[in-house]
């Protein structure tokens, strides 16, 4: 079995190899031709062909080979259907062309392309004196092969705007293409680190119980070791156990507090974690079938700190909000400014919250959420939000009549990066 692995990687990658000299055999013939009555033509392959190498490592020079041969080939067949001319004569019409792609092909072999792809500026630079050096190469031949009277200073401030166009045209579609997907993990690694810093909260607070068990134990033990040692040897058994259960707990806690502490990127914007949080949950809605308008209002942006725990407090609520809508309705996310305080207001049209509940729904194990089989959430994600915003120095409060408005304040200074 291991060894029919290789192999089947080997013709997993002839066969992109093959796809990529076919897709840019038949992007060339979408082509323009600059000079009349001659061979000489631009057209999308050299595109297809660039964009190929970008999205996946192949063989660059075999796949030049490969390329050349099968569009002149390909050219001359066609050429051959269509105007009957011999296959010897529309080889060597051809061979410029394929000549162009093994130049172009070597060039790359030259360029470091992963290192580069960080550099689009100079990706496109070097990209286009690929094209430039393949296209004077291609004119070299067609002028000694088939025609002897091209513009060579026209050509090649032709072959200068040809390649800038072309290169940076594929560099700009790869650099979106990679911005989007950076995006989107983004995104599913802030949601992953949300949920394990709430769960580090969870945790400390187990910690502390644990702590206050263990000690609660040696107590126990100290008064029944001298007359009851036996019981007194299982009080100080089970304070030697609870405390193993805490090293566990502490190196765990140890282990998510370093992924939770990660650095983001300086220039994190406000707007752009609010956009990742409102994208989340109108996926989670599309996921229970609701169907909610969602509405962010941020008329001020700044550089974020403290990402991870602004993202949780958001999250919570916001999938909070999605859930209290039973099938249609609105959630809006309002920033507002307010001297050295932000506030945020997540608004919802749900169910609402009755008036004699508001002052539990942050005590830890208050929950409203039921599954089919009745059993209640664990009824910590309120608490645990509120223990995040005081950890912030802010406050949270809530007001239910025709719509429900939780509102977060936090001191400015706790999340807005310092010198912005």
């Amino acid at each position: 079995m291991e060894s029919t692995q290789p192999h089947i990687k080997t013709t997993k990658l002839f066969l992109f190899m093959l796809l990529v000299g076919l897709l840019t055999a038949v992007g060339g013939e979408i082509k323009i031709i600059p000079f009349e009555e001659g061979p000489f033509r631009f057209g999308l392959g050299s595109i297809i062909f660039f964009f190929a190498l970008l999205i996946r490592p192949i063989p660059i020079v075999s796949t030049g080979l490969l390329t050349a041969l099968i569009v002149i080939v390909g050219r001359s067949l066609l050429d051959i259907f269509i105007y009957g001319q011999s296959f010897l004569s529309q080889i060597i019409e051809h061979l410029p062309a394929g000549a162009f792609y093994i130049m172009f092909a070597l060039c790359f072999k030259l360029i470091p392309l992963d290192e580069l792809k960080k550099q689009p500026l100079m990706l496109g630079l070097l990209a286009t004196a690929s094209e430039v050096i393949s296209n004077t190469i291609e004119h070299i031949l067609t002028d000694i092969l088939l025609v002897s009277d091209l513009e060579n200073v026209t050509s090649f401030l032709l072959f200068i705007l040809v390649g800038l166009l072309r290169s940076y045209f594929v560099v700009g579609i790869y650099s979106m293409i990679t911005m989007s997907e950076q995006k989107k993990q983004l995104k599913q690694l802030m949601t992953i680190h949300s949920e394990l810093y709430v769960e580090a909260l969870y945790l400390q607070k187990t910690m502390t119980q644990i702590e206050q068990l263990t000690a609660n134990s040696y107590q126990l033990y100290k008064k029944l070791k001298s007359n009851e040692a036996q019981l007194a040897s299982d009080a100080l058994h089970i304070a030697q156990e609870i405390h193993e259960v805490k090293k566990d707990n502490e190196r765990i806690h140890a282990g998510i507090s370093k992924i939770t502490s990660r650095n983001y990127p300086s220039n994190f914007l406000l707007t752009d974690l609010l956009s990742f949080i409102v994208e989340a949950n109108e996926n989670y809605a599309a996921y229970l079938n609701k169907s909610i308008s969602f509405t962010l209002i941020c008329p001020n942006d700044f550089q974020t700190k403290n990402h991870i725990a602004l993202f949780a407090i958001l999250n919570n609520l916001m999938a909070n909000a999605v859930e209290a809508i039973e099938e249609s309705g609105f959630i809006t996310l309002n920033v507002a400014v307010e001297q050295d305080t932000i506030s945020f207001i997540v608004e919802d049209n749900g169910v609402g919250i009755d008036a004699a509940l508001i002052p539990i729904i942050f005590d830890p194990g208050y929950t409203s959420k039921f599954n089919e089989q009745g059993q209640g959430s664990t009824g910590i994600g309120l608490s645990h939000t509120k223990t995040i915003v005081e950890n912030l120095k802010g406050n949270i409060h809530v007001t239910s009549n025709t719509s429900t408005c939780f509102v977060v304040q936090i001191p400015t200074k706790s999340i807005q990066k310092e010198n912005y």
